[in-house]
């Protein structure tokens, strides 16, 4: 068999494009939208301070979704609601 080899260039292009990048923000949205439509509510802090962001790494653009409240680590530990929403978008449900 011969040697396969990847054209790393092509990929870092492709993980950089517009094209894949819209298509993450649009997964991120609906991860964003998702929790928002789910989170416990109390003060609405938590729901409310959920944002979405693209981070440019080496190889490829990544989508955060992210809760910014002071609570959220502690809050999402008790009930992951934000990790519901991500496996819920994956899944399609």
């Amino acid at each position: 068999m011969g040697k396969t080899t990847f054209n790393n260039d092509f990929f870092d292009r492709l993980g950089h494009s517009s094209g894949i990048t819209a298509l993450l923000l649009e997964k991120g949205e609906q991860v964003a939208a998702n929790f928002r439509a789910n989170a416990r509510v109390d003060t609405g802090e938590y729901r409310n301070s959920v944002v979405v962001s693209v981070k440019s790494a080496a190889r490829r653009n990544v989508v955060l979704v992210t809760a910014m409240d002071d609570k959220a680590m502690v809050l999402e530990s008790e009930d992951g609601a934000l990790a519901r929403a991500l496996r819920s978008v994956v899944s399609g449900g």
